[in-house]
């Protein structure tokens, strides 16, 4: 009886919650151990984390779009930064009151008495120059300016596996 009602409650929690959300407690318990890498599937749009050579963690993401392509490649982790924030695409705000959004400064004039405050790119794992992964909006298809941007949840297991120096292979 108890092993039937503890089915129910994880078919419930399945029900209510997703699969994500599973994954996501399944991969808590059982963490990866050591060194890890990331592998960024650009046509399927997903982000696997691997660890002694199994997939560990899964994560759909939406890489960059026409124009701002997510450049193929292999690569480290160069960089972490928890509250990143882009220096190039945001807003403008005049007492803290957004007065232009979605700027792009090398090309929008700051208009008289503004500041710039850059798009918010939580759990950033930089990869090369102005690419990383970080949590941010999915789509459903590639729309980032070269980011690869994942969920929260999963961009904050992702950030919290990685070192300085993991290895990510981003494939076409």
């Amino acid at each position: 009886m108890k092993i039937l009602c503890r089915l129910g409650g994880l078919l419930a929690f399945l029900m209510i919650g997703g699969c994500s959300e599973f994954e996501d407690i399944s991969y808590d318990l059982n963490r990866p151990r050591g060194q890890v890498a990331i592998l960024v599937d650009l046509p399927d749009q997903h982000a696997y984390l691997y660890s002694g050579g199994r997939i560990a963690l899964a994560s759909t993401v939406s890489t960059g779009r026409e124009g701002h392509d997510t450049p193929p490649g292999h690569y480290r982790v160069i960089e972490k930064d928890a509250y990143h924030r882009s220096s190039i695409y945001g807003a403008y705000e005049k007492d803290g009151i957004v007065i232009q959004e979605n700027v792009d400064v090398r090309k929008d004039r700051k208009p008289p008495g503004a500041t710039f405050v850059g798009a918010p790119m939580p759990y950033f794992l930089r990869i090369v120059d102005g690419v990383g992964l970080h949590a941010g909006y999915l789509p459903g298809y590639p729309a980032s300016h070269g980011c690869i941007r994942m969920p929260e949840t999963k961009a904050i297991r992702f950030y919290e596996a990685a070192t300085l120096g993991t290895p990510v292979t981003v494939l076409r």
